[in-house]
């Protein structure tokens, strides 16, 4: 399902897992930072509302995360000339965040906090580690305090807007019959595998350094150890849960879905050559060591209709919500009587 969430906060770099069964975790955090004495200097307030303001001092947070995020993902800082503009949407940003904040329902809180805890448990478990997270995180230019307080805030305001835009608009079933039946190339898929796999790795997730050799040859002496017990009749999904060192996948025994060209070519190689159910010997890529055992494989061909409605008319239902968001953002801001006081961000 397609997000609000871009079209209301900063951009972070997220590190993509959805384990099916992740469960909530808490994240550590550091300290919050000591605050400079800003009475020499006090920020402006920059826009108003009912309940709130924003001054110059979260703008130019908020800059400053904004540049450091594109940053981290290779991407290059808008060039001086385009500062105002991109402040200008900020801002609106940060004042939309706070508009919506005091529309939250308990309901909206309670769910947006259930939503935003997993998320962050998905993301410590990616980052490898409660350093690795650290680092991450402040390599975006925030504390881990900030970033969860964000996320969580982010979780919340997309509870309002999915109660107050997405669930008011009704998609029937014969429109999503419509959809299907004219957009027959967008339901084709190609041939896919379902797999499990464990995998030690070779590297420190964290860091991507190389484990030095002796470590990595104890990593090789297990995987050879599971690959037997595996082969033995073992239970492979209880293996990885218990062995793997795959963040992504462990928490559901290993297993991914995945067309060609997805994968490390080795491990695609090897699972596009084996049969139903077997076990491959161990395959080395970049990330370490793999077991491999394949549970299903899906010619190319049409997704059944079936298979696919509720997507389908979830994905119509945000597409409408998508157009109907802008309008629905000015109306809450004239509801809350923002007001911007510095001429050059009207």
């Amino acid at each position: 399902m397609k997000s609000f969430v871009p079209l209301l906060l900063i951009a972070t770099a997220a590190l993509a897992a959805d384990p099916k069964d992740a469960k909530p975790a808490v994240v550590p955090l550091l300290p919050k930072p000591v605050v400079s004495n800003d009475s020499l200097f006090p920020p402006t307030v920059l826009a108003k509302g009912k309940g709130f303001e924003v001054n110059s001092k979260q703008l130019d947070e908020a800059f400053l995360n904004f540049r450091t995020a594109a940053a981290s993902r290779g991407q290059s800082p808008p060039p001086e000339e385009k500062r105002l503009e991109v402040e200008k949407k900020l801002l609106d940003r940060l004042i939309v965040v706070e508009v919506l904040k005091r529309k939250a329902l308990e309901a909206d809180k309670a769910k947006g906090k259930a939503a935003s805890d997993k998320l962050l448990g998905d993301f410590l478990k990616q980052a490898g580690s409660i350093e690795g997270f650290r680092r991450q995180v402040q390599a975006m230019g925030m504390t881990p305090e900030a970033f969860t307080e964000q996320f969580t805030d982010r979780a919340i305001v997309e509870e309002v807007v999915n109660r107050e835009v997405r669930a008011t608009i009704p998609i029937t079933p014969e429109q999503v019959q419509k959809f299907y039946d004219e957009n027959p190339k967008r339901f084709e898929q190609p041939e896919t595998v379902r797999a499990a796999h464990i995998l030690l790795t070779t590297v420190e997730l964290a860091s991507k350094q190389e484990l030095p050799p002796d470590k990595q040859k104890a990593q090789r002496a297990l995987i050879e150890a599971l690959l037997k017990r595996a082969r033995a009749g073992e239970d492979f999904g209880k293996l990885a849960k218990e062995f793997s060192q795959d963040p992504g996948s462990k928490e559901r025994g290993g297993e991914y879905v995945f067309p060609r060209g997805q994968m490390a070519v080795e491990f695609e190689t090897a699972a596009f050559s084996m049969s139903l159910g077997q076990i491959s010997d161990v395959v080395t890529t970049k990330f370490g060591y793999h077991i491999i055992k394949v549970l299903e494989r899906n010619a190319a061909g049409k997704l059944e209709f079936a298979k696919v409605k509720d997507r389908l008319r979830d994905n119509l239902q945000q597409e409408e919500a998508d157009k109907r968001l802008p309008a629905y953002l000015e109306a809450v801001k004239k509801e809350a009587g923002v007001e911007i006081l510095d001429a050059k961000y009207k």
